[in-house]
């Protein structure tokens, strides 16, 4: 699928958008471009790797079941 593609779907599922707050957030996203992105060290990256580890064995988790049960309630 092309970008333009992508561009024309994502507008029309916009367009049904009735909740205030994902517009919101949408607006939040769009506003707050990543123009000063950086990538993490290395450092950074084992440190996320190593808390997302602990937070999976002390079951601090969100099943993707439960998550997109979660996404379907913000239309």
């Amino acid at each position: 699928m092309d970008i333009q593609t992508r561009k024309i779907e994502f507008v029309q599922e916009f367009l049904k958008v009735q909740s205030e707050e994902l517009i919101s957030r949408l607006e939040s996203l769009l506003n707050n471009r990543d123009d000063d992105f950086k990538p993490f060290t290395m450092e950074e990256f084992n440190e996320r790797i190593d808390k997302s580890l602990e937070d999976s064995k002390s079951d601090r988790v969100t099943e993707s079941s439960e998550l997109l049960s979660e996404i379907k309630e913000w239309q």
